[in-house]
């Protein structure tokens, strides 16, 4: 039986990105079936004492978070996929990063989308379905981690699991994907499993 999992993203972060590739492998290789989810940096970050080059940075990336919530209710879920999918390319591999006016509209034509979502990166209308779609996401593991945050169901009866990670470079492939999918939801499946983790002394690879 297929597994339906989800996975919470910023369109932003690097991490997510290469996380979000990672699930990519995993569909290959296993029975499992990935919705992608909008969390917000920005909104997660509200209020909070940041360094003034990183408060500019969340400034910018409200536009693709909303016009990512403006295709889901345009277009359904699937649609977040496939435009994060090609905002990611070009935010990541490309290396043009989330200030590029013209990364959106490029991506909403790859995803095969209305031009005119782009108009929602600068509207707060779709702010209020934005914060209960990250509420949704970050609920049930805390608002002291960011992204990548990926639910998967849990037992007959009982709620999703929830967690944040795994933070990982390069993409793993093929069975080396499917192997660490395996073990993630181990770990995450064990009752009171908190925390794995080690210091990270790499950038991240998007190869």
């Amino acid at each position: 039986m297929t597994m339906h999992a989800q996975m919470w993203f910023d369109p932003s972060c690097p991490w997510a990105w290469i996380t979000s590739r990672w699930l990519k492998e995993v569909e290959q290789v296993r029975d499992v079936h990935i919705t992608y989810r909008v969390m917000s940096l920005a909104v997660l970050n509200e209020g909070r004492d940041l360094p003034e080059q990183y408060i500019e940075r969340m400034k910018q990336a409200w536009g693709p978070v909303r016009v990512c919530i403006a295709a889901e209710q345009a277009a359904g879920p699937e649609a977040v996929g496939r435009l994060y999918t090609e905002l990611g390319l070009r935010i990541h591999n490309e290396g043009r990063g989330i200030g590029d006016a013209t990364v959106i509209s490029e991506a909403l034509a790859a995803a095969e989308l209305p031009a005119d979502l782009a108009l929602a990166a600068d509207s707060t209308d779709v702010d209020d379905a934005l914060k209960a779609s990250h509420l949704e996401g970050m609920t049930p593991v805390g608002f002291d981690v960011g992204t990548p945050i990926i639910h998967v169901p849990g037992a007959a009866g009982t709620d999703p699991i929830a967690f944040f990670g795994p933070v990982i470079t390069p993409i793993p492939r093929g069975e080396a994907a499917g192997r660490l999918w395996d073990g993630v939801l181990l770990c995450a499946g064990t009752p009171g499993f908190y925390e794995l983790k080690r210091g990270r002394d790499v950038r991240p690879s998007f190869e």
